[in-house]
């Protein structure tokens, strides 16, 4: 079996608390009140990241006719970029010459947010919508404040928000945290901060609202609608403020518009909602994620992406979560299916249910299937025949480098607890029977060891993608932990004992 770096649990198994969130909300709603802007400076990256990025059914523009005047930037290579789904994408390339550049396309470009590189990892954002002939003149030392637009309603207003939100977000600031630091929620000074913070969210609020009017089918407005965080609750208990921040989320995206694929407000808010808002837990990521594919079923490309998006940020080796799989299980039966998965050919469909299905054997919460198989000494030994309060069951390969770290670890933790209701079945893996009786004797295994070449008794029992592999089984034989290290064990049996 291949050896691989065994993924570092977190287990900080205190569920999240209401206050705590509610604490995050209201740090990420300062300021600037929403999630539009792209999170880093924009980088190429190859298409291949997304699946039939060419067959994303895009909404052009066009036909393209850009000219573009800028002061203070060398003769260089410059390149289009386009924000799709949450990457950034090479479209086109130019020349910077003598200050100018031109870009031009008979066909025009999918309607969404572009980027114009410049050097010294400068770059010029614009959208480009159905009019896509316009004139951008700028000093590249103060993009922003030297933007002049001609001929783009959209990106008038984008860069007249813009500048409003440079000097905005610094007065917002300032006050904002200013009144962090207070503890006296009760104090004159306290509610004055308060009174001024309403009456900057009141003046954005304005701001906004001008630039909506007349234009609320435009991109930018739609755009920047997207990108606008709900209002943290001003009445109920910190729980309901929660649950109604959450709720209402995504209540600003127009899922109808597919122009807000090819701009970063979908993936940064879909970034936002399922690993800071969401509890970093199996239950809550399934509920959250149950909820807003439920608001998408009908809207195709959000459904792909979003789906796709979840299924590879809890992928059982590229997490830390304490259940990767459960949440792997969920959603491939639930939207990875061959009448939702129109991106997939049957057979994909059928690969994807198959893993789902020798991984739901094993997911926590449930009861630990029994392997019935046999020791080194030719017995026949059972999970379910031991009278222990706990059972680790230990996976592993004689020839991984991290179970030869593990292994040592595994035998120490058995010979200090055996005497505590706590035992272990090892069950080898991929190996060749003298090797796993050598490996045995030379790591003074004492507890159950069992093998089975055929691998007829292990089979979809307890599923491993990477050794070593712990399970922790309680008295009832209920899996509570799973994806460990030996010194994780004590967390998650200790939590079981009191009952949290």
């Amino acid at each position: 079996m291949k050896c691989s770096h065994k993924r570092i649990l977190a287990v900080k198994l205190v569920r999240m608390r209401y206050i705590q969130i509610l604490i995050f909300i209201i740090l990420i709603s300062c300021g600037n009140n929403n999630t539009d802007h792209p999170t880093t400076e924009p980088r190429t990256e190859s298409t291949e990241r997304i699946n039939d990025l060419d067959a994303m059914k895009a909404v052009m523009g066009g036909p393209t006719d850009i000219s573009i005047e800028v002061s203070n930037a060398v003769n260089s290579m410059t390149y289009l970029i386009n924000s799709v789904a949450g990457g950034n994408f090479r479209v086109d390339s130019m020349n910077i010459e003598n200050g100018k550049i031109s870009i031009k396309n008979d066909e025009g470009f999918p309607q969404g947010m572009y980027y114009i590189s410049l050097p010294n990892q400068k770059f010029v954002s614009m959208l480009l919508a159905e009019d896509q002939k316009f004139k951008l003149s700028f000093d590249a030392n103060a993009i922003v404040s030297s933007m002049k637009v001609e001929g783009s309603k959209d990106n008038e207003l984008f860069y007249e928000n813009l500048k409003y939100e440079e000097s905005y977000n610094p007065r917002y600031q300032a006050v904002a945290s200013q009144r962090s630091k207070m503890q006296d929620r009760e104090s004159n000074e306290y509610k004055q901060l308060t009174k001024q913070i309403e009456e900057l969210e009141g003046e954005r609020t304005a701001h906004l609202n001008r630039l909506f009017k007349g234009n609320e089918n435009s991109l930018f407005v739609k755009f920047k609608t997207a990108g606008q965080n709900p209002k943290i609750r001003k009445n109920g208990t910190d729980e309901e403020k929660v649950y109604f921040y959450r709720k209402e989320f995504w209540d600003n995206v127009d899922f109808s518009d597919t122009r807000l694929m090819r701009t970063p407000v979908v993936s940064n808010k879909l970034k936002r909602y399922m690993t800071e808002l969401t509890p970093q837990n199996k239950d809550s990521i399934i509920v959250y994620a149950d909820f807003l594919l439920n608001k998408i079923l009908d809207h195709p490309q959000y459904y792909k992406y979003i789906a796709n998006w979840n299924a590879l940020q809890y992928e059982p080796t590229k997490t830390t979560l304490m259940d990767p799989e459960a949440i792997f299980v969920h959603m491939t039966r639930n939207y990875f299916t061959r009448e939702r998965a129109f991106w997939s050919d049957s057979m994909e469909v059928y690969a994807l249910q198959q893993r789902a299905g020798e991984m739901a054997q094993s997911i926590t919460g449930i009861k630990g299937p029994d392997v019935i198989s046999t020791d080194q000494f030719g017995n026949t030994q059972s999970i379910y025949e031991k009278t222990a309060d706990y059972i680790i069951v230990y996976m592993y390969n004689p020839t991984c480098e991290h179970c030869m770290k593990e292994t040592p670890k595994i035998v120490d933790y058995y010979n200090r607890n055996k005497s505590k209701g706590i035992d272990v079945f090892a069950i080898a893996i991929d190996t060749e029977d003298q090797e796993w009786k050598d490996y045995i004797n030379k790591n003074d295994m004492s507890f159950t060891n069992v093998f089975d070449p055929t691998n007829r008794s292990i089979y979809a029992k307890y599923y491993v993608d990477v050794t070593p592999e712990i399970y922790v089984l309680n008295r009832d034989r209920i899996i509570i932990g799973k994806n460990l290290k030996v010194d994780q064990i004590d967390i998650i049996i200790d939590r079981d004992r009191n009952g949290s």
